[in-house]
């Protein structure tokens, strides 16, 4: 009785290891971000995200900057930090590893939407955003 609950209690984490280890995909975190926008994933919009990434907006010393700044005007290209730091490019066709976490997903956005919008991005633009980069090829 003992050994059996014991190797019942190792299955179970064992499968509550594997949960937490699996990687989120784009379609994921799509799904996720379109529902904590409260709309449907046929609504996420590919034009409005690519408008997010090349859009100029006024940055902190009232220059103009758009994710495509550092990025590059293509996502599939690698870019640079204003430090000279290389980024990896950001479409997952070009780098696999790109939204596959959702903490760095999450730590990414709030980081880079306060240096380009001033703001943090909602979770529609989000949504967008990935929806866009999912599409570049």
């Amino acid at each position: 009785m003992t050994k059996r609950f014991f190797l019942g209690g190792l299955a179970m984490l064992g499968m509550a290891s594997a949960v937490a280890l699996a990687a989120e995909t784009p379609a994921s975190l799509m799904a996720r971000y379109a529902q904590e926008a409260g709309i449907p994933v046929s609504a996420l919009s590919a034009a409005r995200g690519d408008a997010l990434y090349r859009t100029d907006h006024p940055g902190r010393n009232a220059q103009p900057v758009s994710c495509a700044s550092c990025h590059t005007k293509s996502p599939t290209q690698p870019g640079q930090t204003r430090v000279g730091k290389r980024i990896e490019p950001l479409a997952p066709a070009a780098n696999r590893e790109r939204f596959t976490d959702a903490a760095k997903v999450e730590k990414w956005f709030r980081r880079n939407c306060q240096d380009v919008l001033q703001r943090e991005c909602s979770a529609q633009e989000k949504g967008d955003f990935i929806f866009w980069l999912s599409q570049v090829k």
